[in-house]
């Protein structure tokens, strides 16, 4: 009797192994070398949002969104590797709360002016650098103010 029942246990393992994979197969849809560019620039988002932590003016919580929906769509694997990181945290609490808090908002948006604003008068010498920093500290400014969503 107990090899009968092994047997089934058996077919019943490799059957759910096999939905499981195709499961898969179903979410991560990209494949060949738009898989790979995915996971490319995943990896380079993942680095740029690290950096961010440390670097202010520099958006973590997008680029680290960013590069999840690029892994969410080639490699389920680096998705859960990002979740599970550190910076995980940050797209946890981004979807959790639904945006940026007022607080963060005001934050973020002090320390892009003040990174900005010091960059171009202390640090750049080139008008044109200036100009380019100074509109892309003002396109940051734009995004974060009114098209990052606010936490609920």
């Amino acid at each position: 009797m107990k090899p009968i029942e092994q047997k089934i246990d058996t077919a019943e393992v490799k059957n759910a192994s096999t939905q499981t994979t195709n499961n898969t197969a179903k979410q991560s849809t990209t494949r060949g070398l738009k898989r790979w560019i995915f996971i490319t620039l995943g990896c380079l988002c993942v680095g740029l949002g690290a950096l961010g932590v440390f670097v202010p003016g520099l958006p973590c919580t997008p680029l680290l969104l960013l590069s999840s929906w690029l892994f969410y769509k080639s490699s389920l694997s680096m998705q859960q590797w990002l979740l599970d990181s550190h910076l995980g945290v940050y797209i946890r609490e981004y979807e959790r709360r639904g945006g940026m808090t007022l607080r963060q908002r005001l934050w973020a948006l002090g320390l892009m002016a003040t990174m900005v604003t010091l960059s171009c008068v202390c640090f750049i010498s080139s008008a044109t650098v200036r100009i380019i920093v100074a509109i892309a500290g003002a396109i940051g400014c734009v995004v974060v103010g009114f098209i990052v969503p606010s936490a609920k």
